[in-house]
């Protein structure tokens, strides 16, 4: 009997441990299975001239976090925002022959809201923590939230900042005794800018009336937006721009006054373009665009010279708030599911930990996202070689210390107020400023006719 019910236990116990064998070896199965890598693609715009440090540092994540967490990022495309702009349109929309939509991708706000679905992007708030988000600097956070969805998140962004032909303001400063903290105000940088002009105009005595224009402004539209803004008042009521306001006419008369006489240049492109040819010295321009900003300028009689590039926080109104425009896309994250989607933040997450993200901005002239890595930045700058280089990243100190980052609104119809607004501004100005050099009206007519042809043509 006994030997019985031995028997009987010892089966027991077998059949108890070959369960738990086959339940240990089935969770085993599903662990691996979990620990096989996710690959995710992205599509972004950190190449061309900067020999993508993206990918390097995307390489740097397979090998290491992308490894331990079983995540592997893939690089797609690296192009130009518009281009990724089209594609993503052209995904989203589901057009013939467009490609699958990528798990993450750079982005402006703008492509989000051209989106038809609202459903094709998920809200960074399911993967980050208030606590984690505390970290950011709350404009650019601000800038990606789209009707209190977190769509676009900022990993590298870029500033207006002022860049001086230092090489040529000296030698202007020499002969005339301006100085270089006369650029610190827009009213002072205009009236600098007529000096500026007569200067210029006075080094070929033997040609009459070639003066140059001293600045150059990337987005007219930018300097009124957030001139207006600083000064206290909505430059926007809903979709509509405001003229009619003691400060947009404050924001007006400099600039027109100043354009109207000469020392704005008014011609189309980016302001990196006059100060290759010498046609400016100084510009407002994207932090970014110090990529494009060459150390030798080529005349229009095929002259060249070595320079100096320097920058500088953008110019503010006396009477007014330290504000300037924020730039730079963000990335976008795409709806599939949660476990592709949490991998995907956890990229994002790493990108944007202090040292990576000082790492990846100051290879490709941006700021960082957090104050942590802005506290970095002073280091950073230890180690660059590059005065230029030293010097934009001082700017950014400068300017994340004393400025307030401005959030432009988020309105389906922005960039078409923003484009119809850069061309009626350079073409009332054109005119305005040849009918002055055919001395048709004196300039205080010429200001205000040309404020009302303008504001009358972009209602």
């Amino acid at each position: 009997m006994r030997s019985t019910e031995e028997k009987i236990k010892r089966k027991v116990i077998s059949v108890v441990i070959i369960v738990a064998i086959l339940s240990t070896m089935a969770g085993c199965g599903k662990s691996q299975s979990r620990k096989e890598p996710i690959t995710l693609t992205i599509w972004h715009v950190y190449g061309g001239q900067t020999d993508s440090p993206l990918n390097d540092l995307i390489d740097e994540f397979n090998g290491t976090e992308g490894k331990k967490e079983g995540i592997k990022i893939q690089v797609g495309m690296v192009s130009n925002t518009n281009t990724i702009h089209e594609e993503v349109l052209k995904a989203a929309n589901k057009d013939p022959g467009a490609a699958k939509l990528p798990d993450l991708f750079i982005s402006y706000p703008k492509t989000v809201l051209a989106m038809n679905d609202s459903g094709i992007l998920a809200d960074y708030h399911d993967y980050f923590s208030e606590n984690e988000l505390k970290d950011f600097i709350p404009e650019f956070l601000g800038e990606g939230e789209i009707d209190g969805r977190l769509l676009v998140f900022p990993v590298a962004k870029s500033t207006e900042i002022l860049f001086v032909n230092k090489t040529i303001f000296d030698r202007f400063s020499a002969d005339t005794g301006a100085s270089m903290e006369q650029l610190t105000t827009w009213e002072d940088l205009f009236d600098l800018s007529d000096t500026y002009y007569e200067w210029s105009d006075a080094q070929t005595p033997d040609v009459e009336g070639d003066g140059k224009s001293m600045f150059v402004h990337d987005y007219h539209f930018n300097y009124f937006q957030v001139g207006v803004e600083s000064l206290g008042t909505d430059f926007f009521n809903g979709d509509k721009i405001v003229y009619d306001t003691s400060e947009f006419g404050q924001v007006w008369e400099p600039y027109a006054r100043a354009a109207i006489e000469g020392g704005i240049w008014l011609n189309e492109g980016y302001a990196t373009e006059p100060l290759r040819t010498g046609e400016s010295i100084v510009s407002v321009a994207s932090s970014a665009s110090v990529l494009y900003y060459e150390d030798i300028v080529t005349y229009s009689d095929n002259r060249s010279e070595p320079i100096e590039i320097i920058a500088r926080p953008v110019p503010v109104f006396k009477n007014g708030g330290k504000l300037v425009m924020q730039r730079g896309a963000g990335i976008c994250l795409t709806k599939s599911d949660p476990e592709r989607e949490e991998a995907a933040a956890k990229f994002v997450k790493w990108l944007t930990e202090p040292e990576k993200n000082v790492q990846f901005v100051t290879s490709v002239g941006y700021m960082p996202v957090t104050e942590k890595a802005f506290e970095l930045l002073p280091e950073a700058i230890n180690n660059l070689t590059n005065e230029k280089y030293k010097s934009l990243y001082q700017a950014f100190i400068d300017t994340q210390n004393e400025y307030t980052f401005y959030c432009a609104p988020q309105m389906d119809s922005y960039l078409d107020s923003e484009m119809k607004f850069e061309k009626n501004i350079r073409m009332k100005l054109t005119s305005a400023r040849k009918r002055y050099m055919n001395n048709e009206a004196d300039i205080e007519t010429l200001v205000w006719d040309t404020f009302q042809e303008f504001s009358d043509l972009m209602e």
